[in-house]
């Protein structure tokens, strides 16, 4: 592998595993119910429900599309709540980083520049186009930080009207 392109895989996985630490960190010591509580508004999701989101979008763009490893989705499953637990999300969530780290140090650096169209049952909304290991990469990171942000204010608002 070249180092460039070892660096830059490096940082993706440093990156991707920052966000992920990030996110854990926002789940970390909530009850059941603030994890469950919703924000009243028409377009919002409980802590729990993101949290499945950003495990089910992470798994598929970084382990699936970036490392191109076999993975399968049911996003509407990653928005349904049931049984929330705090311990049980930080450790999915831990398990997974583990997994993209493994992957991302076995992906070779030809493998970056691969392109391909997902199969609309992993890409999420929207129709799918062309992209590549290292756009799927990229965006897997984007897409965390984005629900980082979304969990981080959440939270603040389940803590503070418990």
């Amino acid at each position: 592998m070249t180092a460039r392109v070892h660096a830059e895989i490096e940082t993706y996985a440093r990156e991707l595993g920052w966000v992920l630490d990030q996110v854990c960190a926002a789940l970390d010591g909530l009850t059941a119910a603030q994890l469950t509580w919703r924000p009243a508004t028409e377009a919002s999701n409980s802590l729990a429900a993101v949290a499945g989101h950003v495990l089910g979008s992470t798994r598929v763009y970084a382990l699936g599309f970036g490392c191109g490893r076999e993975v399968e989705r049911d996003r509407a499953a990653e928005f349904a709540v049931s049984g929330a637990d705090a311990v049980a999300l930080i450790a999915a969530v831990q398990q997974l980083s583990r997994e993209i780290s493994a992957a991302l140090a076995t992906l070779g650096p030809s493998e970056l520049d691969r392109r391909f169209v997902p199969p609309q049952a992993l890409w999420g909304t929207g129709p799918p186009h062309e992209i590549s290991r290292r756009d799927a990469l990229v965006e897997s990171i984007r897409h965390a930080a984005l629900h980082l942000g979304e969990l981080r204010l959440t939270r603040d608002l389940a803590v503070r009207s418990a």
